[in-house]
């Protein structure tokens, strides 16, 4: 990250001592020439940071104030790298300017106030808990709550009930494994109210879970991504739950989306499937270094190209309807995943799912589901899922081949990494 003295700083934090990093820091330092300074938290560099930071008096003030004055809202503060869903990850780089304001907006939608307790299991190294996390609880005086070093669905739910949480954050997989967890019942919940769900798309059966079994009444839908800061639209406190298991809410204060057609560029009419863009304070300065594969995802305008399929209603609610990466073209038709997805997701034994394209002889590509089974359900054949489709969902929509997994591959940030899942089904079926 840059620190404020404009010199490009590694912080590592980790349940490692800090001696654990010398050797690594060492062997990866000649690859970094850019690098000047590594500080280890818990290490002597760091103790005399610190330190100097409690220092007082009258030279610390005039140091600081022409500290200050050297710097701008909109320098870089932050370099995010996207999570590599489609990709090798990009350093998408972010303001002051542009992740303060998201984070207050974020809380400002939320409700938050220096009342609310908020559970925060996802990474802070990542939008989701930096942002919408950390700068949605400081800029509104709330406290936050880490329940552990890392992601554990029974620790989680014991920080909820023993540290009294209004809001819990996390992925649809997280919610699901909370879901999941044979100690459920045990604890109570009550004082939850509101939270965000956001990172990849949310199951309607996950959502109504999550407000029925979890008292998140308030519960929020955000979309976004790391180049936005992250969050471009976000569904309200007080929208329905239809809205909330069907959209991502509407476009965020101070903030503009457009839909429009991937070969033209033009705007399509409301109701009509297109790229989602999105423009204002939000959007990054631009990836780390890399100016040519910036100006291929933010125009001239300034609008921000998400690559994500969308249809915008009249009310101007968003359906997010799938990537145009992930996009399956079988014989001529396009099929979205997230569809289908879906309603398999309705199925009573399937605990999640999800949907990708391989490739095909005869028609170019086949549906694959891989399927995530309840615990104690016996494993679904493609025989079974055709069976359960029949007459349901159109035939072209029902997956050809069937893979059950016990987990699927992820980022470390809990997005579902579909670009690894298509190279292994091409090993598994032969392809």
């Amino acid at each position: 990250m840059l620190n404020q003295a404009g010199l490009r700083v590694l912080v590592a934090a980790e349940r490692f001592k800090t001696s654990d990093y010398a050797g690594m820091i060492e062997e990866v330092r000649p690859r970094c020439p850019e690098l000047e300074r590594v500080l280890l938290i818990g290490g002597p560099a760091w103790d005399a940071v610190t330190a100097a930071g409690r220092r007082a008096g009258p030279a610390l003030a005039e140091e600081f104030a022409a500290r200050q004055g050297e710097l701008s809202p909109d320098d870089p503060i932050n370099i995010q790298y996207t999570s590599g869903t489609t990709g090798f990850p990009k350093g998408a780089t972010l303001s002051h300017h542009n992740i303060l304001n998201n984070g207050y907006f974020v809380g400002e939608l939320l409700d938050y106030t220096e009342q609310d307790r908020i559970c925060i299991p996802v990474p802070f190294y990542h939008c989701f808990g930096m942002v919408m996390g950390n700068l949605a609880a400081t800029s509104h005086g709330a406290c936050t709550v880490i329940p552990a070093p890392s992601f554990e669905p029974g620790a989680t739910l014991a920080a909820v009930a023993a540290e009294r949480c209004t809001s819990l954050y996390g992925v649809p997989t997280m919610f699901i494994a909370e879901l999941a967890d044979p100690d459920f019942d045990r604890y109570d919940l009550g004082s939850l109210r509101t939270g965000i769900m956001a990172g990849s798309p949310c199951p309607s059966e996950v959502m109504k879970e999550v407000i029925g079994r979890m008292g998140m009444t308030q519960v929020s839908i955000c979309y976004g991504m790391t180049e936005t800061s992250p969050v471009s639209t976000q569904t309200r406190v007080d929208d329905p739950v239809e809205r909330r298991v069907a959209t991502v809410g509407r476009v965020g204060p101070h903030l503009e989306v457009k839909v429009i057609d991937p070969a033209t560029g033009r705007t399509v009419p409301r109701g009509e499937p297109g790229e989602l863009c999105t423009r204002g304070y939000s959007v990054m300065l631009g990836y780390w270094g890399e100016p040519e594969r910036t100006a291929e995802a933010v125009d001239t305008a300034r609008w921000m190209h998400t690559g994500d399929l969308a249809v915008m209603g009249e009310d101007g609610y968003l359906a997010i309807t799938g990537r145009i990466k992930d996009m399956v073209i079988r014989g001529g038709e396009n099929l979205y995943p997230r569809e289908i997805e879906e309603f398999l997701h309705a199925h009573p034994d399937i605990l999640d799912v999800q949907v990708i394209g391989v490739p095909d002889a005869k028609y170019g590509e086949e549906l694959m589901a891989w399927i995530r089974m309840r615990e104690g359900a016996e494993p679904v054949t493609a025989e079974a899922l055709r069976a359960y489709c029949a007459g349901r969902l159109a035939h072209v929509k029902i997956p050809r081949y069937v893979h059950v997994v016990e987990e699927f591959p992820m980022t470390v940030t809990g997005k579902i990494r579909k670009v690894e899942m298509r190279e292994e089904a091409q090993r598994i079926l032969g392809l």
